[in-house]
């Protein structure tokens, strides 16, 4: 996982949007929504704590433990320690049951990071064991942040960004807002609100941001939640046959379109309903029920 400090190289927006929309498709095929809704609630902060009269490994394995027993990964044991390098943790994959991890050393004066720092790291085993991937590293490593994040660590990974005159700090893959973005989502499934649980407020802000690009995809047509002017512009296009620049819908079977395939507003699967019918529409990848007015 990289290490990045100074505000003025983290990057903003949503950047990774095509890769962190596959990822949430791919965790679903992989788990199924039973095996997805295995991970109700998420981890606590007490869970990750450590305290400052703490030993620093018994603490730190306290917390590696805490993580992979969230993440319902019991036969995998954590042997984490300390050194210098470019990146905030790595770990070693293997055939288990043991995996090495390594933190970086400037994580011996900042142990409020270091839950965050393991939980992407134990979710690289989980994925792992799993056999869930991505041909390339870069959507590799967005894939274990949308993961981290959906089954419910991955908000100590977006509290880790912080902007303040003592230090600058983000840790993960995905911007600040593309990891509220997913916790948003994560918080439409479980009703969960993480808000109360951010101590930075840059942090804070990136979630509010996240969680407005989330609920303005749950307003989109044929989504029956739809604003009047995006309906109005939705049956122009669809009695042209044709959807124009930028919608998230397509049309297919000539005008007046026949069908309309959209994504779905949970996992991003593309389904594919009629057109011009009021209807339930059922994903079948992560089974949510979608109230169609297409």
């Amino acid at each position: 996982m990289p290490n990045r400090d100074g505000a003025d190289r983290v990057v903003h927006g949503f950047p990774h949007r095509a890769t962190v929309r596959a990822s949430l498709t791919a965790l679903y095929r992989r788990l199924s929504p039973d095996g997805v809704h295995r991970y109700p609630v998420s981890v606590t902060a007490d869970d990750v704590a450590l305290g400052d009269d703490e030993d620093l490994y018994l603490g730190t394995q306290r917390v590696a433990g805490a993580l992979v027993r969230h993440l319902q990964l019991p036969e995998a044991r954590m042997v984490v320690s300390f050194r210098p390098s470019e990146h905030a943790a790595t770990v070693e994959l293997t055939a288990g049951p043991e995996y090495f991890v390594e933190l970086n050393d400037r994580f011996r004066s900042r142990r409020r990071d270091i839950g965050a720092a393991l939980a992407h790291e134990v979710t690289h085993v989980l994925l792992h064991r799993l056999g869930l991937g991505f041909p390339g590293t870069a959507e590799n490593e967005v894939l274990t942040d949308v993961t981290t994040a959906y089954l419910g660590a991955g908000w100590l990974l977006l509290d880790a960004y912080r902007r303040d005159g003592v230090e600058s700090q983000r840790l993960g893959y995905l911007t600040p807002e593309e990891f509220g973005y997913v916790l948003a989502k994560r918080a439409e499934v479980f009703g969960e609100d993480p808000s109360p649980w951010f101590t930075s407020p840059v942090a804070y802000e990136a979630w509010v941001r996240g969680r407005a690009e989330a609920a303005r995809e749950r307003c989109v047509p044929p989504l029956a939640g739809a604003g009047w002017a995006e309906r109005r512009r939705y049956g122009w296009e669809r009695r042209r046959g044709r959807a124009g620049a930028g919608a998230p819908y397509a049309f297919d079977g000539g005008a007046p379109a026949a069908g309309v395939s959209f994504p779905c507003p949970v996992c991003r699967q593309r389904l594919r309903i009629p057109a011009g019918r009021v209807l339930r529409a059922r994903c079948g990848v992560c089974a949510t029920v979608l109230e169609c007015a297409s």
